[in-house]
């Protein structure tokens, strides 16, 4: 697959991107979420979209793989009072929020010179495109989120053997070895039971996410922007476009029943439940998830 490598100049940041696909054709712009690069959507995936007859963008967040690392910026004040505001669906003071994410999207979209475009969000990346897309309904042509959520009040929260691994981190002495270890873990919790990957699988996605950038402090920012970010709610009842809401039914870090929340809050939107599958993307559900993808686009 031809991949078209650059860095957008967005909202004050540089943001790494990738282009896929004919540049004639309707884009799709793909979000990625918490702590994850842009390879995080898998070349395979993107080929499928393209072989669709799209043109598929992904790029890194703020914070994260190759884009800008906000290193002056400290998240201040107790961890468990901004879970527990969270919880009940409420904001808090933080370097940055979600908000903040969104504008990034806009300035990126601004540099490729692309007026609208399908927006395809997953985990955290499908809380930012449910804010972009009630903040720039004419830049949106159709909506897919992946796993993601409102971040409303009382939904439940991770399963605790998903969320540990994702808050305590390898250690800040751990070598190399242990980091992949550690992400090998992380991945293999969250992996859903209906498409297992093997240890080899994990370990070879760990090593490349490893090798292409590793920035913990910018996980910190990113999972502190989501806690402080409150309920996505009210937004997201505000948007009309075509919307389908994917979410594994055997997710243990943002349950499925986040995902029918977002699909209640979004008017005429369509919820997708794939059995046995959790919070990633493995080879056997690229089919299911691009079929709905290509089905909402077309509407």
């Amino acid at each position: 697959m031809d991949i078209r490598h650059g860095v957008a100049e967005a909202n004050g940041l540089s943001l790494a991107y990738e282009d896929m696909g004919n540049v004639l054709h309707p884009a799709i712009l793909l979000i990625m979420g918490l702590s994850a690069q842009l390879t995080m959507w898998p070349d395979g995936f993107c080929q499928q979209l393209v072989d669709k007859g799209y043109r598929v963008i992904r790029f890194d967040n703020r914070d994260i793989g190759l884009s800008t690392k906000l290193s002056d910026l400290k998240v201040k004040g107790p961890f468990w009072q901004r879970m527990l505001r969270a919880q009940l669906g409420l904001t808090s003071p933080v370097p940055y929020t979600l908000h903040d994410m969104a504008e990034d999207v806009n300035g990126l979209l601004d540099f490729l010179q692309i007026p609208a475009v399908h927006v395809v969000g997953a985990s955290m990346g499908g809380m930012i495109a449910q804010i972009f897309a009630a903040k720039y309904p004419d830049r949106v042509r159709s909506l897919g989120i992946i796993f993601s959520s409102t971040n409303q009040a009382l939904l439940p929260p991770p399963k605790r053997a998903a969320l540990k691994p994702l808050t305590t981190g390898p250690g800040k002495k751990a070598d190399e070895a242990a980091i992949i270890a550690h992400s090998v873990h992380f991945m293999r919790v969250i992996n859903g039971p209906g498409y297992p990957l093997s240890d080899d699988e994990l370990r070879t996605m760990a090593e490349s996410f490893y090798r292409r950038s590793y920035y913990p402090a910018g996980v910190v920012r990113q999972f502190n922007a989501v806690l402080g970010t409150g309920s996505l709610r009210a937004l997201s009842k505000t948007i009309r476009k075509s919307t389908v809401v994917i979410h594994g039914s055997a997710d243990p870090l943002v349950r499925p029943a986040c995902g029918r929340a977002v699909a209640r809050a979004i008017p005429n939107s369509r919820y997708v439940e794939i059995k046995g599958m959790g919070h990633d993307l493995p080879p056997k559900a690229w089919e299911p998830i691009v079929h709905s993808l290509v089905v909402n686009m077309k509407r």
